[in-house]
């Protein structure tokens, strides 16, 4: 059976339409942009989130820029994830989130 592959958007990488990770860059939202609060599907350059209506920028903890809510800093690259502390769970978390989207567990503060 053909599998049909699409270029990961954040490194370009043509990977399984059906992955949930590209194995290049890592990126957990390889084909589209996700709301870090709620998950629903955004596009950069909105301001809120259409689902649950969180702000779509926030201030990187380390450089102190405004930058989109993606996986990464838009001008220092500094990773803005933190992975969920249960152990059954492990899934990278938007540093903002107080719990996982995934298992609903408070993160820890950094």
């Amino acid at each position: 059976m053909a599998t049909y592959r699409e270029p990961c958007i954040h490194c370009g990488e043509y990977i399984g339409r059906d992955s949930h990770f590209c194995p290049s860059c890592g990126s957990q939202s390889p084909f589209s942009l996700r709301c870090p609060a709620c998950r629903k599907v955004i596009k950069k350059g909105d301001l809120v989130c259409s689902g649950c209506g969180r702000s779509l920028y926030a201030s990187c903890p380390s450089c102190g820029s405004k930058t989109f809510v993606g996986e990464r800093c838009e001008r220092c690259k500094a990773d803005l994830m933190v992975r969920c502390s249960n152990e059954r769970c492990g899934r990278l978390q938007f540093f903002e989130n107080v719990k996982c989207t995934e298992c609903g567990k408070k993160l820890r503060i950094r």
